[in-house]
């Protein structure tokens, strides 16, 4: 039975939207009366991420925050496991702080949790019928170019490995050992969850409001070539 939610926030540089994303997270409300914890970790900005934090945390004194600030930068998959390490709640979900995913979709992820079929629930932003703006051609068919391959080594079908909105029971990610400190974070996660017996790993549709670099996106190219070494790394070794 699932009792409350661990919201897990990688932020870096992230001021001029993390509010907005904060105020998306506590306007929703769970299903099954299950409540939230957030868990900010600041991956050290050089902007003023932390007084937006700060402030939006005096403002809302009733809204459960977690902040924590790495003392340098280390990297998104770096600030996750220290997110993971601080969640309390009996699952958790990763979101990250610009506006490309939508929270309103946490019940979606839930549903085959609180119906008791799910240990793992991944977001697809490749099924579904829901919005999903045009973007990067290229980076499409390397996501899925990625996802197929991680595929081959997990023996999963998954359409989309690559995604933020994975939702994961919380003692199953505080218990596996994660080394990746940067965006091979995801074939890395995918590949040591494929390999726990009997894990029941569903996938769902969600919407997808992409930016682009003019907004702040920040993976490039070299990320696509990190994420294909890690797929074969956790691939072949164990």
């Amino acid at each position: 039975m699932i009792q409350k939610l661990s919201i897990l926030i990688p932020a870096y540089n992230e001021a001029k939207t993390i509010h907005l994303i904060l105020n998306k997270v506590k306007e929703v409300e769970l299903i099954n009366g299950i409540s939230k914890e957030i868990i900010i970790v600041n991956d050290h900005s050089s902007d003023n991420t932390e007084e937006v934090v700060q402030a939006y945390m005096a403002k809302n004194p009733n809204l459960p925050i977690k902040y924590y600030k790495q003392e340098k930068n280390l990297g998104k998959g770096a600030a996750l496991h220290k997110a993971i390490e601080l969640a309390e709640g009996d699952y958790l979900i990763i979101q990250d702080a610009d506006l490309e995913y939508d929270p309103r979709e946490y019940n979606v992820l839930l549903k085959p949790v609180v119906e008791g079929n799910a240990d793992v629930v991944y977001g697809s932003r490749f099924i579904g019928g829901n919005p999903h703006r045009i973007l990067f051609f290229w980076h499409s068919i390397g996501n899925k170019f990625l996802t197929q391959l991680s595929n081959m080594f997990t023996n999963l079908n998954l359409t989309d490995m690559e995604t933020c909105y994975k939702l994961i029971d919380t003692k199953i990610a505080q218990s596996l050992k994660l080394t990746e400190k940067r965006f091979g974070f995801e074939p890395e996660v995918t590949a040591k969850l494929s390999r726990i017996p009997k894990i029941r790993i569903y996938e769902v549709g969600i919407s997808y409001y992409g930016r682009t670099y003019e907004d702040g996106k920040k993976i490039g190219w070299k990320d696509g070539f990190r994420a294909l070494y890690c797929i074969v790394k956790f691939g072949l070794f164990k």
